[in-house]
């Protein structure tokens, strides 16, 4: 007999309108509730939700076969009708700052439904990831009249989907009760309720899941790992869909926080890309996976772990070389080294602070005397967005690689969107030109390869350094048998493994 799930999670719902923010915290729990037409696995590859399949009738229409027999929570039949509702929702009815996911959806130009089990999607101009776009996006239960508001969602008015679990009650901040839906188109859930805590303290998250009062925690610090097993607690991990890396501050002249041994401000040594090099041959990151994240994490060489759809397998993580590094600033005219401010936030992100001393350290080995500069990070992002550093720590997560290598190493380009986290102002036109091609592409194979080869253009120039993926890390008792783990951080019941016992 399934029984009931609690969750303690760092994860705190904002809203239960699936369309309202595009934040991980809202996608997570309310993909209970709610489902996409495509989903991602754990590779990031998209696959079958509400849609069977789909192909492509043009370079501008995409014919998505819609799953039949699937219902709404109230009972209704899910239709085309609802796809139609939920993608117009985003895209005509809310408006920003609660219209997040308008940028799934401002490439559409028309969406319609030949027969009730098939949909039909007209964009501006060649989109073909369009099938991943749809991998953020909820389909809502449509309704005669106006568009569902926010504030009929959150009263639990139109708060139901499709999905293996059913709302039942909200207290925002605290806690989300969910009830298995008995009638799931799909395998039948596994757990009869599921209890979301909102514990955002990792210690008291810890201390909750030792005590029993959750059954499952996320997001446990590495430090806690080894405690919670000696208590019999299973802890199972996975390195995340993201790295945390070092930009430089390319695009300055004379940047600030860079000076000679005497103290004396010098041009921008980070326009060099042998400089860049040199910093990189520096910096020892398996010692900041192991001993800073303490095992819990992956060396980076790329912006996604190895494995993941669009990554590389020709990226490798070398063992620190001092003295080729040491050869390469002298090369670059920096014999004797450089005094330089290396900024970041403290706590944002797994061993942040910790691995900016460390790396102070291994690039006092080759002469680059690094001061390091934490701070909250709401005022780091500030003072980043302002200009103060030039060198900085960074992180990028995304549904997909191509994100991030658009967002931080793209060009800057306030009208298509690219460079958005390019606060070192790096260009290179080969690699635009390159991930353009690339993402011009179909998702499959072949363009998972010329992704791989984009990066690998990219990587080649040292425009950052990626220190690691940091791995998401869960622990659970004994009713739990097995928690699979997602790169995206989701933590949701249907990862969840009911224990045989």
């Amino acid at each position: 007999m399934a029984e009931d799930l609690r969750i303690g999670t760092q994860l705190k719902l904002m809203t239960l309108d699936p369309h309202y923010a595009d934040l991980n915290e809202n996608n997570s729990l309310l993909s209970h509730i709610y489902e996409r037409l495509v989903i991602q696995d754990a590779q990031l590859t998209p696959r079958p939700g509400l849609a069977v399949s789909w192909k492509r009738l043009s370079t501008t229409q995409w014919e998505f076969k819609l799953r039949d027999g699937v219902r709404f929570h109230d009972g209704s039949p899910f239709t085309a009708q609802d796809v139609i509702y939920s993608i117009k929702r985003i895209r005509d009815f809310l408006k920003p700052p609660s219209g997040g996911f308008q940028t799934y959806t401002q490439a559409i130009k028309s969406v319609t439904a030949p027969d009730p089990m098939t949909v039909v999607i007209e964009t501006i101009s060649d989109v073909p990831t369009l099938p991943l776009s749809l991998t953020s996006i909820f389909i809502m239960a449509h309704k005669a009249g106006d568009f569902a508001t926010t504030q009929d969602i959150n009263s639990g008015k139109q708060s139901f989907g499709t999905g293996p679990y059913t709302f039942q009650s909200w207290q925002s901040g605290e806690v989300l009760n969910l009830v298995r839906n008995d009638a799931y188109w799909g395998s039948a859930p596994a757990w009869s309720g599921v209890a979301f805590q909102v514990i955002e303290n990792p210690a008291a998250r810890v201390a909750a899941l030792t005590t029993g009062d959750v059954d499952l925690a996320d997001y446990i610090p590495a430090r806690d790992v080894e405690g919670l097993e000696q208590r019999g607690l299973a802890v199972e991990n996975t390195s995340a869909a993201r790295s945390n890396f070092l930009q430089f501050d390319i695009g300055r002249e004379m940047p600030p926080g860079v000076t000679d041994k005497s103290g004396n401000a010098i041009h921008n040594p980070f326009r060099d890309k042998r400089v860049r090099q040199a910093l990189t041959m520096a910096t020892d990151r398996a010692f900041l996976a192991d001993k800073i994240l303490l095992g819990y994490g992956t060396p980076a060489a790329q912006l996604f772990p190895p494995g993941l759809s669009g990554t590389s397998a020709n990226l490798k993580v070398t063992p620190p070389d001092y003295d080729g590094a040491k050869a390469l600033l002298a090369e670059a005219g920096f014999p004797d080294g450089f005094n330089v401010v290396l900024a970041g936030p403290a706590g944002r992100y797994p061993g942040d602070s910790e691995s900016l001393q460390a790396i102070a350290q291994n690039w006092a080995r080759i002469g680059v005397r690094a001061q390091p500069v934490v701070a909250p990070f709401s005022v780091f992002a500030t003072q980043r967005s302002n200009g103060a550093f030039p060198v900085w720590y960074g992180g990028c997560s995304g549904e997909a690689v191509t994100f991030c290598l658009r967002a931080v190493l793209g060009s800057p380009n306030a009208e298509s969107g690219a460079g958005s986290l390019n606060y070192g102002k790096y260009e290179n036109q080969s690699f635009d030109a390159m991930l353009e091609t690339a993402m011009s592409m179909e998702d499959g194979p072949d363009r998972n390869e010329a992704v791989a080869r984009t990066t690998e253009l990219a990587m080649a120039d040292y425009p950052m350094l990626p220190l690691y993926h940091f791995h998401l890390i869960v622990g659970h008792g004994q009713k739990v048998g097995s928690y699979a783990v997602h790169p995206r951080g989701w933590t949701t019941a249907m990862q969840a493994v009911p224990s045989e016992e």
